[in-house]
């Protein structure tokens, strides 16, 4: 029997009425996992290749064969904004079908929620952090919500697979599974995974499951890509110079139209550029912080008011009210409307919203696996996928030393694209480190959830999840003994361990349900109207930005963690806390390459092909191309040692404190990760023979931790002991042995150096 014909009669008459030719190959292998075998399953294919209905066709099938008696599906999804629109998607799906759809968030009634607690059935859809409030809070409910549950499927299962946030995933199903004693097979949605074989791995975590991962074969695709490059102020990089040919045969990226010169008097040229090319057109425009987000949406509205057009341009990040974000997906879905929304990674994922045309990108992106999810928001219903760089630095200082007249995040880009052009890279899962933030977290919720439990037997609930199978009994023992001391947790009469006074203040708020770091937010109103929230706001009479307006503050209630505003015009930066990003070394080594090599990229415009040959220029002259240490004049040397984020931030700490008080370095300065800057008497062989001989050296990645720091990362290390956050700190979160491998290499420079 072909596939479509296993399908229920209600879903291949969706099939037809959506005017579906033929099914894609991700629907097919799909079907062929679910249906005839009791493996997981891992999805991966591009962005809008159809992997929810491919997950949802077989499983509804066996749903109206066979009616699950609690709820039959799980679908945990990492955004509330992904859960509402695949909400109203499978709605449509089942619209003809007796099997409820049922969501689940912050944003969701109690009234939809109880109507589920009730006739617990069908498919419930929830982010991680509402299946954690589901099992504090709904211990006892949970037996009879998921008694029958068949499936468990994760959206985006790649945006899990870096941090904490992916751990508790995991915990929490396995958790949930124990408690209504149930074995559901999981089945992983992602278009961008690095290392399928270990992504499957994680996803079978605590089963005795193995992962069925099809091989898709996806026809070759064309992309409709440009990079332009722009000074904020002065004169252009391709000034004076006449646009190049380009070999368009290298690759089959077309070229895009040249820029103009139509930006408004006296503006950012990079941003103008932007507004110019957004104009009667649907377009995404991704910032890499909130902060840039606000900047870039006001400036873009005042381009609007100069030109005396009306307002074009939403704004959508993680610290807008629901309201404001709900407001910009409506209108972005609207296809008679051309609108531009300026976003973060809120959508970033999966969230369909419309045809859109074009997606800008302002500088590049951390990773890989961000470019393609951004350019794949593009290239629905049949159109390419389109994306346009804009990178943006202020000129050089003439003094400036070499390091810093190089356009970093320029290069940075152009490795990106490269690397997935050449290689089809992403990057992979880490899934090596030592989670004692997460671990006492879900010893926490275990407590609060569970009433008292003895050490031994809390030990066993939470030990035995698969994720924590690197942490010792040894380290848990002094987990529990310092929650004890700080009165995180008690001791009872008999023995037993009960959630503590000061534990009962961190658990009883809703912010635990999250593992992710978060800084202290203040409500930002103006009357009746919910804005969003900002970290440390000013006092009264000063400004802020939010929402993609000016506003002046009027009040600030510390106490309620409330800020009253007024809207009024101007432009002023906003303020949402650190926003790191984690660059990896394949990246770097790109990067070095792009510098070396004399090859053209045709999707470079004539700004960036200018500026490209500047740096390259520069790069020779210097020898950066060919030598990771140059000396910048004196005693003042830069050294590039092309190591992606963690394994530069070992590097640093090595230099200082094992290499530092050999060579006398002085005024080590990092610009992470691309160059260190610092002072030294020493020559180049005696700078190489140091390295490399302390790098020979056994050492444990301990010592590369200061003297008294206690390196808080996560959200609930500081409740965990000091000893513990440095160990986790130094084995799990410094790329030690990257690290040390990249300096031994290094060797090679002293043969040459050596008088």
């Amino acid at each position: 029997m072909d596939t479509f014909s296993r399908f229920a009669p209600f879903i291949q008459d969706f099939i037809y009425a959506n005017g579906w030719e033929v099914l894609r190959a991700v629907q097919v292998a799909a079907a062929d996992v679910i249906f005839n075998s009791d493996d997981n399953l891992l999805l991966s294919a591009s962005t809008a290749a159809g992997k929810t209905e491919a997950a949802f066709f077989p499983i509804l099938t066996l749903f109206s064969e066979d009616p699950p008696a609690s709820v039959g599906a799980l679908y945990i999804g990492p955004l509330k904004a992904l859960i509402n629109d695949q909400f109203e998607r499978l709605n449509d799906l089942l619209s003809e079908a007796d099997i409820p759809v049922w969501h689940w968030h912050g944003d969701v009634s109690s009234s939809h929620k109880n109507k589920l607690l009730k006739n617990p059935s069908g498919i419930l859809q929830i982010t991680p952090e509402s299946l954690e409030a589901l099992l504090l809070h709904k211990h006892a409910f949970i037996p009879k919500l998921f008694g029958d549950l068949r499936f468990i499927i994760i959206d985006e299962v790649h945006s899990l697979m870096r941090g904490d946030r992916g751990g508790q995933t995991i915990c929490l199903i396995e958790r949930l599974s124990k408690l209504a004693g149930v074995d559901p097979r999981r089945i992983g949605l992602s278009a961008t995974i690095g290392d399928p074989e270990a992504a499957g791995r994680f996803l079978s975590a605590g089963t005795k499951r193995k992962t069925a991962i099809p091989k898709i074969d996806v026809k070759g695709q064309r992309w409709r890509l440009s990079m332009e490059h722009f000074f904020i102020t002065g004169d252009q990089a391709a000034k004076n110079q006449a646009s190049p040919k380009m070999k368009t045969g290298e690759t089959a990226l077309p070229v895009l139209a040249e820029s103009t010169d139509q930006a408004p008097k006296n503006a950012d040229p990079g941003i103008g550029y932007i507004f110019e090319h957004t104009k009667n057109k649907k377009c995404l425009v991704f910032c890499n912080s909130r902060e840039e987000c606000e900047a870039v949406t006001t400036t873009l509205r005042s381009y609007c008011e100069a030109n005396n057009e009306p307002d074009r341009f939403l704004i959508h990040h993680g610290n807008l009210s629901a309201s404001y974000r709900e407001t910009a997906e409506d209108a972005m879905k609207d296809d008679e409307r051309c609108m531009t929304t300026v976003t973060t990674a809120t959508l970033e994922l999966g969230i369909d919203i419309g045809r859109l045309e074009r997606a800008f990108q302002i500088d590049a992106p951390f990773t890989v696996s961000s470019f393609l999810q951004r350019m794949g928001r593009t290239g629905r219903r049949d159109l390419p996928p389109e994306m346009w760089f804009v990178m943006r630095e202020e000129q050089p200082e003439p003094r400036a030393l070499m390091p810093e007249t190089i356009p970093w995040k320029l290069i940075q880009g152009v490795s990106l694209v490269q690397l997935y052009l050449e290689e089809r890279y992403v990057e992979p899962p880490k899934l090596d480190r030592l989670p004692y933030s997460l671990l006492y977290h879900q010893t926490m919720s275990t407590l609060a959830s569970c009433g008292e439990m003895s050490p031994g037997a809390l030990a066993k609930r939470v030990l035995t999840l698969q994720y924590f199978s690197r942490i010792s009994l040894d380290d848990y023992r002094l987990l529990l003994r310092h929650l004890i001391e700080t009165d995180q947790i008690q001791r009872t009469e008999n023995n037993g361990l009960i959630v503590g006074v000061s534990g009962e203040r961190v658990v009883n708020s809703f912010k635990f349900y999250a593992v992710f770091q978060e800084n202290v937010e203040y409500s930002v109103r103006s009357e009746s109207e919910e804005l969003g929230t900002i970290v440390m706001p000013p006092p009264a009479g000063e400004r802020i930005a939010i929402a993609g307006h000016v506003w002046i503050v009027e009040e600030v209630d510390h106490k309620r963690h409330i800020v009253y505003c007024t809207k009024i015009k101007g432009k002023v930066p906003a303020y949402f806390g650190e926003c790191p990003g984690d660059i990896n070394t394949k990246i770097l080594e790109r990067m070095k390459k792009v510098l070396a090599e004399e090859k053209q990229y045709p999707y470079l415009m004539k700004n960036a092909v200018a500026r490209l040959a500047e740096a390259r220029h520069t790069a020779r002259n210097a020898k950066l191309d060919s030598e990771v240490l140059v000396n910048l004049g004196g005693d003042m040397w830069c050294l590039t040692p092309w190591l992606g984020s963690y394994a530069f931030l070992a590097l640093e700490r090595f230099l200082k404190l094992k290499c530092a008080p050999i060579l006398e370095l002085k005024g080590l300065d990092s610009s992470r990760p691309y160059f260190i800057n610092f002072r030294m008497k020493a020559g180049k062989a005696e700078f190489f023979r140091a390295v490399t001989e302390l790098a020979k050296q056994q050492f444990d990645p301990m010592e590369l931790v200061y003297p008294g720091e206690v390196p808080l990362f996560e959200k609930y290390d500081e409740f965990i002991p000091p000893e513990l956050i440095r160990k986790g700190f130094a084995n799990g979160i410094l790329a030690v042995d990257e690290m040390r491998k990249r300096v031994l290499e290094w060797e090679s420079f002293l043969k040459i150096h050596e008088v």
